[in-house]
């Protein structure tokens, strides 16, 4: 898992993903040099790139965040489980719980058109770079290349 400063910065996540009451709590905010920012979000752009061919579809962040959602619900699904069953006598089978509708969010299609800056519906490596740089950069407000976590949480990073 990536430190929440990173996630925070990771926009191909869909945003309703990242708050959920189910998620463990993240570790304190740590300094983000820029090259382990592109490294980070490079390895992101690759995870969403399915055919590797270095441009994302609109088929690919969609299958991607629909994964993504499915993945977050299940986990919800099992802290709730554990939630429910507070005298741990398993009353609540896991059978019954497994049978909860599992309904993903909708998907972000804007998120194709704030990317592809060519227009040509697809996302490079290159223009996903520019995106998420651009973010790093607001961030970086002393220009030293290191997003403090002071930096951070006055750009609204918390």
């Amino acid at each position: 898992m990536f430190p929440k400063p990173v996630l925070a910065l990771a926009l191909l996540a869909p945003a309703p993903l990242l708050a959920q009451a189910a998620a463990p709590a993240a570790p304190a905010a740590q300094p983000l040099p820029r090259a382990q920012f592109i490294s980070t979000m490079d390895g992101e752009f690759r995870k969403v790139d399915a055919d590797k061919d270095g441009q994302l579809t609109r088929i690919e962040i969609d299958q991607f965040q629909k994964v993504a959602a499915v993945a977050m619900a299940r986990r919800r699904n099992q802290a709730l489980f554990a939630r429910l069953d507070a005298d741990k006598n398993g009353q609540i089978s896991p059978a019954e719980f497994a049978s909860l509708p599992i309904n993903p969010p909708r998907t972000d299609p804007g998120l194709l058109l704030k990317f592809d800056t060519s227009k040509d519906g697809k996302v490079s490596l290159i223009e996903h770079r520019t995106a998420t740089l651009a973010n790093f950069d607001r961030l970086d407000t002393d220009k030293n290349g290191v997003v403090s976590p002071a930096e951070m949480k006055a750009g609204g990073i918390k």
